[in-house]
């Protein structure tokens, strides 16, 4: 695989467990469907690029959309569809599918789980600031959300991803399925519309045989930075953000992270 000189790669097996911390994605049965063709996906939920699929619930999403050209509408489904996207594809071009989950909570009962989640995402400062605020190390709950979008391209999949609107979200600078990927895919990375700078944007790549690679890269002052990718792969994007609140009850969340990802492949 051609990797580009980026700051904090890693190999996989360098890579510490991250406890309780499981991406969410959108997972295209088909990254490359014909003119007239289908957008069939799965949403998933695990780790290191496999997990288990989860079912069209609108209990459990705010937002499921798809933007083909400057057509943005709902993604149509029956409460307990799988695949939860199964539609037909509006017009040739890239189209972008997005969804963002409803806010969940988690309560720790082990310190080393929040202390393998921090250290895996590299949220610098955050252990030092959870014992200044006085916080448990057991029995204090994180509010989380997730904010997915996946590139899919319908005939020559012409087009560019762009903002949807996403508290963060991780925008595609140039067309996988188009464009020449030599130097690699440069995205940034926006949280509340802004660039989210020096954040650790982890990135697995799943060759078509064979375990999935897993990098760690970091955006740059305008939250960009350009992902190593090669022909034949598909991949998953992850970045999270991580942030404080302030508890008016008990049992109120003290953490809570919001994770956005992105899912692409690169043709042949």
């Amino acid at each position: 695989m051609n990797f580009l000189k980026t700051v904090g790669v890693l190999a996989i097996g360098l890579l510490p467990t991250s406890g309780g911390a499981h991406e969410f994605w959108i997972d295209p049965v088909d990254f490359m469907v014909p003119s007239g063709g289908a957008l069939v996906a799965t949403l998933r939920v695990g780790e290191t690029f496999a997990g288990a699929e989860q079912s069209y619930l609108e209990r459990n999403f705010a937002r499921f959309d798809m933007k083909c050209g400057d057509a943005l509408e709902s993604v149509p489904g029956r409460s307990g569809d799988r695949p939860a996207l199964n539609v037909g594809a509006p017009q040739d071009g890239l189209c972008v599918i997005v969804h963002q989950t409803k806010d969940y909570t988690l309560t720790y009962s082990d310190w080393q789980k929040f202390v393998n989640f921090v250290e895996h995402k590299d949220f610098q400062g955050v252990l030092a600031e959870h014992a200044a605020r006085g916080l448990p190390e057991t029995g204090f709950v994180e509010l989380y959300s997730r904010y997915a979008k996946s590139l899919i391209a319908v005939s020559d999949g012409a087009g560019a991803d762009a903002e949807v609107g996403l508290v963060t979200e991780i925008v595609a600078e140039a067309n996988p399925y188009t464009d020449d990927m030599t130097g690699g895919l440069p995205i940034r990375v926006l949280y509340n519309g802004a660039p989210r700078a020096d954040a650790q944007v982890e990135l697995f790549a799943r060759p078509p045989s064979g375990e999935v690679e897993v990098t760690l890269h970091r955006t740059d002052a305008e939250g960009r930075v350009t992902l190593p990718v090669d022909t034949g792969y598909s991949y998953l994007a992850d970045a999270v953000v991580l942030r404080p609140l302030e508890p008016k009850a008990e049992k109120d969340p003290v953490w809570e992270s919001l994770w956005a990802s992105l899912t692409f492949a690169v043709p042949e």
